[in-house]
């Protein structure tokens, strides 16, 4: 298998603690992002930047935030979920639901306590804490919402994300620092910029305990792939 595919395909999310004394070296930490910096961006804005949070005051001001919970959101975030490992090879999308926290599977006011909870323990034992920035002012020539340029942000993301993963470096997404009314608070806490918006945010670190095997799914490529034709999967027949 060519390398670059075994990585993206080893590639996973590490929702698990981190050791919380074991920092991320500084030559790992620049080889990540200058990852980041190599990534394709539209017309070549670049446009982001990033506050990379170690010091362990931040980070516990930052998981002591309150993160509120739709129950929009729970329900949405339901239909993703398999609760057999038969169901999502059917599927094949979405994750098993023992992949996700309780927080994100339990409908009505526990599930805030428990997400709270969760993302706490978890940004306070980050050895790092990445905040993506952008500023939506900032957009690609003539792409309407800026379409060009969140694309952008989601290949400074992946290119981080496999650097980190051939390093042995954990990352877990945290989608949860980009929403009102956390992204103010964060922004308070680190003199963010009132123009600038928060794309993303990712902990890295090394995880406490090795983590189990698990059941990973993706669409076939015959499943998303047509050829000269939306609706023709064979490459070798001609189209009507």
């Amino acid at each position: 298998m060519n390398n670059v595919l075994k990585s993206i395909k080893e590639r996973q999310s590490v929702r698990g603690l981190f050791d919380f004394g074991r920092p991320i070296a500084k030559e790992d930490l620049q080889q990540i992002l200058e990852a980041g910096s190599w990534a394709p961006t539209a017309h070549n804005m670049q446009n982001f930047e990033v506050v990379v949070v170690e010091d362990k005051q931040l980070l516990e001001s930052i998981g002591n935030l309150n993160y509120p919970i739709s129950d929009t959101f729970i329900r949405e975030n339901y239909q993703q979920l398999s609760f057999s490992e038969e169901e999502l090879r059917k599927k094949k999308t979405g994750v098993l639901s023992t992949r996700f926290p309780a927080a994100l599977t339990t409908l009505g006011a526990k599930s805030e306590g428990l997400m709270n909870e969760f993302l706490g323990k978890s940004i306070k034992s980050s050895s790092t804490l990445l905040i993506v920035l952008y500023d939506p002012d900032h957009r690609a020539p003539a792409s309407e919402g800026d379409f060009l340029g969140i694309i952008s942000l989601g290949c400074v993301m992946e290119n981080m994300w496999l650097m980190a993963h051939s390093l042995g470096i954990g990352l877990h997404l945290v989608s949860s620092l980009s929403g009102d009314p956390v992204e103010k608070e964060v922004k308070n806490i680190l003199d963010i910029p009132e123009h600038l918006k928060i794309a993303f945010s990712c902990r890295l670190g090394y995880p406490v305990s090795t983590q189990s095997e698990y059941l990973r799914v993706r669409r076939d490529v015959e499943d998303f792939t047509h050829y000269d034709q939306f609706g023709n999967k064979n490459r070798m027949s001609n189209p009507k």
